[in-house]
Formats: structure tokens, C-alpha cells, sequence
């Protein structure tokens, strides 16, 4: 007969310790990737530009922008993926009636964004110049030979092949210096031209503003003063709108265009017949959703004022149909990607949005980050993107430095052949301003950059800037 052997006790038994090690082996192992992770992102020391005090900084910011998105959003909500990372969504069932005809697909419900980069971007806009000048061209490297060509619209060349062929397009739109200077204005309105303003009535409130900033051919007159206000000060243009200047500014010869891309033939007849000062625009190419000449005016506005207020700009959800507060309805698309980063944009404490839902309520800004929060958090930013060894400061961006004298006299904008009136005109209102003469957090600004002015070179680079030091006796 044969005999089974059947397993004695201690054999089984010695079967268990090996599984146990396992388990054990396992949890000590999770546990090392854990205290790895800690160490990276929440634990002392640093790893490269991370350093724990930074990233809770960051991750402290990011809380504050998911609460204020949360109470301000009207329905959108922020995720918090990282340090960094935030994802807009809006709520489910939000009607998404634009078509991407390139993608073949209709805008989607979420958005995810660098709230890192955004801040850099940004606050990085509060000290930088936006109206080409005759100083950044004579010290960026190709300015008048390669990068003025481009800002001419029927140049016909990649480039100019003298200084004076380039001269002669841009005289009359170019100052010798920035005209206008970091929170020169401590509040700003800037007026979209959605047809959403024809059922508010904020006119009085946006002409409380120290300036007022509008877009294209938006009228001002009687008609709509209850709803847009009756005040203008800057006026952002596309080249097309050109030919509508003169009877859109008919009685506003201090109204400033200031336009958005290329000068070309039609401005400088257009030019010549107004007393009113023109000048081009010298902004970035944001690619983002948010887009056009509202947007384009916000950076204007963020350049020159401490606190820029939009309104008309139908960033809240409930519309279905684009229109203008000054034309028929039109069948129009459903942006919410820009009604997003808008919304970012709030709760980052770059703008404040106005509009029809929130005009019946107390505006209530405490559940915006602080300024005191912004700047930590910009710090923080910063640290994570730059080596601290090799970090320069404030102007760690430029790549290009020129030195200025701001008593050497230069010519104010225009040409030879201008009309008496143009002669005449309000340009040295801007362009012979003394730094002395600005409000006082304009001074102090002044003097905390030393007398720099920052310059974007080009696309969407954020340390990519051409700096100007003035003279210290100016500063």
C-alpha cells in the first residue's frame, strides 16, 4: 500500500512567514516612494527648482482660486490636478453650440490651464510698455530693419532696406518713448461690446473710472450713455475699422487709438485728418481661447491701471446668440473656452467682470486672492521656473539691455505735412508727460524698477524681454 504523506504542521506553518515579508516588503516600499514624494513636493529640501515652502505656496494659491471660482464662477468649477495645474469645468449639460470646423468637434466642458505660467504672464504685464516707441526699435537688434517692416502692411518686403523707408510709414504713429506708464491710472474700464450691456445700465459707473477703454467702432453717444457711459479715453482698433474713425471719434479729439496690428495707408490718411493721438500696439501673441481685440484691451489696461474692470464681454453662461449692443442679433457660437480663462483671470485678481447676472447683487471682492497672496505666489512661481543661482531680480527676462537719456529731446509723432489741426494736437498731452507730474503709485512704481521699461520681442515667450534703462536722474 502505498503511503500519502500529508503535510506536518510545521511545514505549513513555515509556508506563512514569506507571504508575510511580502506584504511587509510591499508597505515599506510604498512607504519609501511616499516619503520620495514628500520629499519632492511637500517635504523638506529641494530637488531641482522644487523646494517644499514654494510648492505649498503654490498649492495654499490654488485652494484660494478653487474657492473664488467656486462663489464666483456661476456654475464653473477648479480642480486641482498639481501645484500648477487647475481644470476648468462647467456643469453638466452646458449647451456647447460652437463648432471647431478644424477639429470636426463642438467646444467641450473643461479646460485645463498653468496657473503658474498664467500668473508669470501676467503680473509680468503690470510692468511692461504696450505702445511701440521709437526706443525699442533703435535698441532691439533688427528693430527698424527687420521688426519695423513687419508692423507695415503694404511694405511688400520682409524687411527694410533703409531706416527712412520704415520712418516714413510709422512718424505718425510712433512716440520716442512710452507715453503711458505702469498704474498711471488707478482704475479702469474696459467696455466690451456685447449686446448683454443693453440689459444693465452700468453707464454711470463705468465713467467713474479714471479711463475708459473701448474697441472698434463701438458707439458713445446719448442713445446708449445709461448703458456704456458717455467717457472715452482709449479706443483699441483693428486695421479694417479704419475707414469709420473719423465719424466714430466726431467730437472725442482726446479719445487715444491705439491700433492692434499693422499701420497701413488708409490709417495715415485716417491720421491726418484727426487731432486725436494714434499710436501702434506692441503686445504678445497670446494662444489661448480667450482672443480678439477684448482681450488685446485688457493687457492694454492691466499695462497702465492698477484695478481694470470689464464690462460687455458676456462672460457669465445664459447666452445663446453673439451680438453688439449697437447691431441686429446674429447667429453667433458659444465660447466657453474664453469664458473660462476670463474667469481664471478673476480669481487670479487680474480683472473684475461686470455683468447683467451679478449687476443685482453686491459685488463682493474679498474671495479674490489678495495682492499680498499674488505676489507670494508669483515668487513662488518664479523660483520654480528659474535656478535661484542664476536669478537676476525683477529683470532675470531681459535678454536685451539699451540705456536711455529722458532728457534728450525727440521728435513727437507725425509728419511734415500734417494739417494745422494735427499740428495742433493732444499728443504732447502724452508724450512729453513728466514722470514727476504722475500719481504717486506711479512714481513709486517708477522708481522700484529703477527706471526700466520692459518690452515684449516676440510670441509668447515669458523671458524674452527687451530693457530700457532711463536715467537715474529721472528716476
Amino acid at each position: 500500500m502505498t503511503r500519502i504523506k500529508t503535510p506536518s504542521p510545521i511545514n505549513a506553518s513555515s509556508r506563512r512567514p514569506p507571504l508575510v515579508h511580502l506584504l511587509c516588503a510591499a508597505t515599506l516600499f510604498s512607504g519609501f516612494v511616499f516619503l520620495i514624494q514628500s520629499s519632492l513636493f511637500t517635504g523638506g529640501g529641494r530637488v531641482g527648482n522644487v523646494s517644499r515652502e514654494d510648492v505649498e505656496i503654490l498649492n495654499g494659491f490654488q485652494s484660494s482660486v478653487q474657492q473664488c471660482v467656486a462663489n464666483r464662477g456661476l456654475g464653473l468649477t477648479a480642480h486641482i490636478v498639481d501645484h500648477c495645474t487647475l481644470v476648468m469645468k462647467f456643469p453638466e449639460g452646458t449647451n456647447s453650440t460652437w463648432y471647431n470646423a478644424q477639429f470636426k468637434i463642438y467646444e467641450p466642458l473643461e479646460y485645463s490651464y498653468d496657473v503658474c505660467e498664467a500668473i508669470l504672464l501676467w503680473e509680468q504685464y503690470r510692468n511692461m510698455t504696450t505702445v511701440l516707441t521709437r526706443e525699442y526699435l533703435d535698441v532691439r537688434p533688427d528693430g527698424w530693419l527687420e521688426y519695423a517692416a513687419k508692423r507695415i502692411a503694404q511694405l511688400g518686403a520682409d524687411k527694410c532696406y533703409n531706416r527712412s523707408l520704415c520712418e516714413e510709414n510709422l512718424n505718425m504713429t510712433l512716440p520716442g518713448r512710452a507715453p503711458f506708464h505702469p498704474r498711471q491710472f488707478r482704475t479702469c474700464a474696459v467696455v466690451g461690446n456685447s449686446g448683454d450691456l443693453l440689459k444693465t445700465e452700468f453707464g454711470e459707473e463705468i465713467d467713474s473710472h479714471d479711463a475708459v477703454i473701448r474697441d472698434n467702432e463701438a458707439p458713445v453717444n446719448d442713445k446708449y450713455a445709461k448703458h456704456v457711459g458717455l467717457k472715452r479715453d482709449f479706443r483699441l482698433v483693428v486695421r479694417g475699422a479704419a475707414q469709420n474713425m473719423v465719424a466714430i471719434l466726431n467730437g472725442s479729439s482726446d479719445e487715444v487709438l491705439i491700433i492692434k496690428s499693422l499701420t497701413h495707408r488708409d490709417f495715415n490718411t485716417m491720421i491726418k485728418q484727426i487731432p486725436n493721438p494714434v499710436y501702434l500696439f506692441q503686445g504678445i501673441v497670446l494662444r489661448r481661447g480667450a482672443k480678439g481685440t477684448g482681450m488685446k484691451s485688457v493687457e492694454l489696461a492691466l499695462s497702465m491701471c492698477d484695478i481694470v474692470d470689464i464690462y460687455g464681454f458676456t462672460v457669465d453662461p445664459g447666452y445663446t446668440e453673439w451680438t453688439r449692443y449697437f447691431s441686429e442679433p446674429k447667429k453667433g457660437h458659444n465660447p466657453l473656452q474664453g469664458r473660462a480663462y476670463y474667469q481664471l483671470l478673476e480669481c487670479l485678481g487680474v480683472i473684475r467682470i461686470h455683468s447683467p447676472m451679478r449687476s443685482q447683487r453686491k459685488q463682493d471682492w474679498s474671495d479674490v486672492p489678495s495682492r499680498e497672496m499674488i505676489h507670494t505666489a508669483h515668487s513662488a512661481a518664479l523660483r520654480l521656473k528659474k535656478d535661484q543661482a542664476d536669478d537676476l531680480g525683477q529683470f532675470s527676462s531681459c535678454k536685451v539691455w539699451g540705456n536711455v537719456d529722458p532728457s534728450t529731446p525727440l521728435p513727437v509723432s507725425g509728419s511734415p505735412d500734417m494739417s494745422k489741426i494735427r499740428k495742433n494736437s493732444n499728443y504732447n498731452k502724452w508724450e512729453i508727460l513728466p514722470v514727476e507730474s504722475l500719481r504717486k503709485e506711479a512714481r513709486d512704481q517708477y522708481k522700484s524698477m529703477e527706471g526700466v521699461s520692459l518690452y515684449k520681442m516676440d510670441g509668447n515667450k515669458l523671458d524674452d524681454l527687451v530693457c530700457i534703462r532711463h536715467s537715474e536722474s529721472s528716476v
